[in-house]
């Protein structure tokens, strides 16, 4: 099992501002200080998007979908920041349904985010198509309204379908599967979603901590129904986690209370 109060432990002793912020948010549905929300709606640029950093004002699909799920985290989901963000990701999408980065990013790009590349276009329209997808449940959770982007995201579900294989496995990053999850079954590709979740499945105990967390975390905030693979992730963190109370991030110790942040999410 999960030792919960040990992570709240890690991410009080550990995080910054932010980082506690959204462990009170998620504790308690506590709201931040405006200043928190502040600090990261700061670094979004004029059309929408946020940059990736360094001295590169070019808005980032990947960079934005991070911003947008760190506001989550925050109960922040809503408002005008959020709405340009997904106006440019609307806007940003390619004729095929597919988001890739902009060219003149593809120097300091990550291989999951480089322009052109197969693979990190597969990556991008998952994780794009499904963050919009979740602004959009945030917005109407009970589906009472059409959705704002039903057009793109249909579009980017479409091409995620064609991508994947007989079996359910997809030609990309482990990361696009439980995106594509999401987004396929919110788009009523109940069938494909399933198939990739059986995928995930089978990969569970290989993964690293900060993948089954941020799967299981992905698959909580869209109602897939059944959560089988919920609470395999689940059973697995509970093996993985270090007697600080803390995971280890596929990034370095840097990043660890994020990574723990998102097991919470996970769990709670």
């Amino acid at each position: 099992m999960v030792d919960i109060d040990a992570a709240i432990g890690y991410v009080v002793a550990h995080g910054d501002p932010v980082e506690r912020a959204r462990l009170s948010y998620l504790r308690t549905g506590a709201k931040p200080a405006d200043s928190v929300l502040q600090r990261i709606e700061d670094g979004q640029t004029a059309a929408g998007g946020w940059h990736a950093g360094g001295d590169i004002s070019v808005p980032s699909v990947d960079a934005t979908c991070f911003r947008l799920a760190e506001l989550d985290d925050l109960g922040g989901l809503h408002g005008p920041p959020v709405d340009r963000a997904l106006a440019w990701l609307a806007a940003s999408q390619r004729p095929d349904g597919t988001w890739q980065e902009d060219q003149t990013l593809a120097g300091e790009a990550p291989p999951w985010a480089l322009p052109g590349d197969p693979e990190a276009t597969l990556y991008l329209t998952a994780v794009a198509g499904f963050w919009m997808t979740v602004a959009e449940l945030e917005s109407h959770p009970d589906h009472e309204e059409p959705a704002r982007y039903a057009d793109t995201l249909a579009s980017a579900a479409r091409y995620v379908v064609a991508q994947l294989h007989p079996d359910g496995t997809w030609p990309s990053f482990l990361a696009t599967g439980w995106h594509a999850a999401g987004l396929l079954h919110e788009a009523q590709f109940f069938y494909e979603s399933a198939r990739v979740q059986l995928v995930l499945g089978d990969r569970v105990a290989e993964m690293s901590p900060a993948d089954v967390a941020n799967m299981a975390a992905a698959l909580r905030r869209v109602n897939l129904g059944d959560d089988w693979l919920v609470q395999s992730a689940r059973k697995r963190l509970g093996e993985t986690q270090r007697t600080d109370g803390g995971w280890d991030s596929a990034e370095g110790p840097v990043f660890d209370v994020n990574t723990t942040l998102t097991v919470i999410r996970a769990c709670r």
